[in-house]
């Protein structure tokens, strides 16, 4: 069976840190793109930092820095390092997979059901 399961989030106060697992299996890891997503209530799920299978990464410009995804190929796991967190970051985060390379044609990569594989979400809420 094919799983990806986002876990790592939690409530940390604004200025915080929190680290986002993706955990695969059921695939090929090393041969898909990785996308993290976050969706907030009224908004639409839109990815936010992507890393190809070569660990080339496209974030939004918006995250200045602070966020930094990186991939484990040993561990099949793909990780959001997210830092100086804001109130405005609260969300449910996902993360996809997918093994089109169109899909990394857009910045910073293509759609979440237009992935081959879809996580879990795990909520993240920071408090001012």
């Amino acid at each position: 069976d094919v799983q990806l399961q986002a876990s790592g989030g939690g409530l940390v106060q604004a200025g915080g840190s929190l680290r986002l697992s993706c955990a695969a299996s059921g695939f090929t890891f090393e041969d898909y793109a990785i996308g993290w997503f976050r969706e907030v209530p009224g908004s639409e799920r839109e990815p936010i930092s992507c890393i190809t299978n070569d660990g080339r990464i496209f974030s939004h410009d918006f995250l200045k820095g602070r966020f930094t995804i990186s991939r484990d190929t040993n561990k099949n796991t793909a990780y959001l390092q997210m830092n100086s967190l804001k109130p405005g970051d609260s969300a449910v985060y996902y993360c996809a997979a997918s093994a089109d390379r169109t899909w990394m044609d857009y910045d910073p990569c293509g759609l979440y059901y237009g992935a081959d594989y879809q996580g879990k979400g795990t909520q993240v809420t920071v408090s001012s």
